[in-house]
């Protein structure tokens, strides 16, 4: 249970992360080829997961990296750990509290070319009523007119009051969440 609740935190934050991906004006995401999942450490064991739900205000141009702007939020009802009763336990207040706080949400500040292909997508990360500052790493490949962007970072669940009361104790689960993602998007500028 503790492990499953921890990976819909990765998840929720992979969703975030995923929406710093660059896109531009009239750009949009396609879910069926997207994906936001995360890693996360039960008892040294790695959980993953994924979120099902989420979507993506992208204007983004790849010579004009800097006047980019993006938007994510992430369902957190719509995480899946493969196991219905930790499915059910993350979506409690000492995980997710959905019923008090249904979305995580990403904003970008600013987003800067850093070499061929690759970004680097600044903005604050929302769950659970927490906002932290992240920085996320982008690589962008272009194949006909779908545009992919995809990364990975790290987020510290407590920070976001993920595993609250006797989750807290990071022996049982691992504060550190990977979040990966894998954006499909139509109508980005060619690099």
């Amino acid at each position: 249970m503790t492990l499953s609740k921890f990976a819909a935190f990765a998840a929720v934050s992979g969703a975030l992360v995923s929406v710093a991906l660059p896109a531009a004006a009239q750009q949009k995401l396609v879910p069926a080829q997207s994906e936001i999942a995360f890693t996360s450490r039960q008892m040294g064991v790695p959980v993953d997961g994924k979120f099902k739900k989420f979507d993506a205000q992208v204007a983004f141009d790849p010579k004009k990296a800097d006047a980019s702007k993006i938007a994510f939020t992430v369902d957190l009802g719509s995480v899946s750990l493969g196991a219905a009763e930790t499915e059910a336990e993350v979506v409690k207040p000492d995980w997710f509290n959905t019923k008090a706080f249904p979305q995580a949400t990403f904003q970008s500040t600013t987003v800067k070319a850093v070499g061929a292909g690759k970004f680097e997508v600044t903005g604050k990360l929302a769950i659970k009523g927490a906002s932290k500052d992240v920085v996320v790493p982008v690589t962008i490949a272009q194949a006909g007119a779908t545009t992919t962007a995809t990364g990975a970072f790290t987020i510290k669940r407590l920070d976001y009051k993920i595993g609250d009361g006797d989750w807290k104790d990071t022996s049982m689960v691992a504060d550190a969440v990977q979040i990966k993602f894998k954006l499909a998007l139509t109508g980005v500028a060619p690099l």
